[in-house]
């Protein structure tokens, strides 16, 4: 089945979703012909790829950048299309700046059902990228991506998002009545998508990245998710809520994170000074910096379906968790962190730790400013500490 026939459209007279809802076919031409005139994109652009030339003339420079953004995308009128080229992009990154990519227990999932998946959450495009590279490269549809509005800052932005089949999660609401209504529409969207789509939907387990290492779900999501069921079925149980949407989660390990040292800098602020106040597009130079960075070896681990009966939300929660740090694997980066830190060193495994895997891990740790280093160390040691149960 193509993806243009699993792209299934809403019905034009019941377009209660516009406004969160990833494009469709018939408006990524469109919308990329509006995204070559963008004069915020054509600056972001230029300043990246031409900054001497945006400088001096940025006229010129701008015009380069819309003869190249039209280049890159002739031929694309389907999101299928659009999301075939940035294959070619995630297959370039991997072999750029990682050490591999390890896929398991995709191969359990049935490939013409829609799932729910619900991931640990560490960087902002890259793990559903991952969870979407697998699935494609199994001939399998893609995921709808679950994206906060704060990271929306750009129109630009919102529409690149929205063409890789993103959909926006209200975080910017205000009002308790304004935000219930706006997690009603997204409860209602995640089910459509998944119950009468058959389309499958990544969602990170909680709010933010887990920028101290620590992989736990928010019960607060899973309130969300099952909602509009519930709305719907008053008798409904919450383990038929849990179960409908076909809840599966996914492991996402990487051996080094590009964005180690700005995460240990904002928990080190957030622990000196009790906050740490975001600079203007910090969110899009992590993006850009996660897809550049250096990675190590990434392993992504999908489990199996819930369908156990859950007294509570905590109770579902719980189980992800077990699922997640299950299929979590420890890299030598978590051990020499673990052993580094002086915590538990019981627990330290350095069976399969090599000289240069020692070499590597220390040439990093020399970069990392001294009064971060203890919130450097902790990203890598708690998955370590987590998965024995020591958190």
């Amino acid at each position: 089945m193509t993806e243009s026939a699993l792209n299934v459209s809403l019905d034009s007279t019941d377009d209660r979703f516009a406004n969160i809802r990833p494009y469709r076919d018939e408006e990524v031409r469109p919308v990329l012909d509006r995204l070559a005139k963008d004069p915020e994109l054509l600056d972001a652009l230029t300043a990246y790829k031409l900054p001497r030339l945006a400088r001096f003339l940025p006229r010129l420079a701008h015009t380069i950048a819309t003869l190249a953004i039209r280049r890159e995308m002739r031929g694309v009128n389907s999101v299928g299309d659009f999301q075939q080229r940035i294959e070619s992009y995630m297959l370039r990154m991997i072999r750029t700046s990682t050490d591999g990519f390890e896929i398991s227990g995709l191969d359990k999932l049935d490939p013409d059902t829609a799932y729910l998946f619900i991931s640990n959450h560490r960087d902002i495009a890259l793990d559903p990228a991952f969870v979407n590279l697998a699935l494609y490269q199994a001939g399998r549809n893609t995921v709808r991506i679950a994206i906060g509005d704060n990271l929306l800052q750009k129109p630009y932005v919102s529409d690149l998002m929205r063409l890789n089949k993103s959909f926006i999660v209200p975080r910017s609401a205000k009002g308790k009545r304004a935000m219930l209504a706006a997690y009603q529409t997204l409860s209602g969207y995640i089910r459509h998508s998944i119950v009468e789509d058959n389309h499958s939907v990544w969602l990170a387990q909680r709010e933010g990245r887990a920028k101290d290492g620590i992989d736990r779900t928010d019960p607060t999501i899973l309130k969300m998710l099952t909602m509009a069921r519930r709305q719907t079925d008053k008798l409904a149980s919450l383990g038929d809520a849990i179960r409908e949407l076909r809840l599966v989660p996914v492991s996402i390990s990487y051996e080094y994170d590009p964005c180690d040292i700005q995460k240990a800098k904002e928990l080190h602020a957030v622990h000196a000074q009790g906050n740490y106040r975001k600079l203007e597009f910090e969110d899009i130079r992590s993006i850009v910096a996660g897809i550049t960075g250096e990675k190590g070896h990434i392993q992504l681990h999908v489990g199996t379906p819930l369908n156990a009966e859950f007294k509570d939300y905590d109770a579902v929660a719980d189980e992800i968790d077990r699922q997640i740090l299950a299929g979590y694997r420890l890299f030598p980066s978590h051990q020499l962190a673990l052993e580094a830190s002086g915590r538990a060193p019981e627990l330290v495994d350095l069976t399969h730790v090599e000289t240069a895997d020692r070499q590597r891990f220390e040439q990093r740790l020399a970069q990392v400013p001294e009064q971060l280093r203890d919130w450097w160390l902790a990203q890598y040691a708690n998955p370590a500490l987590n998965k024995a149960g020591r958190l």
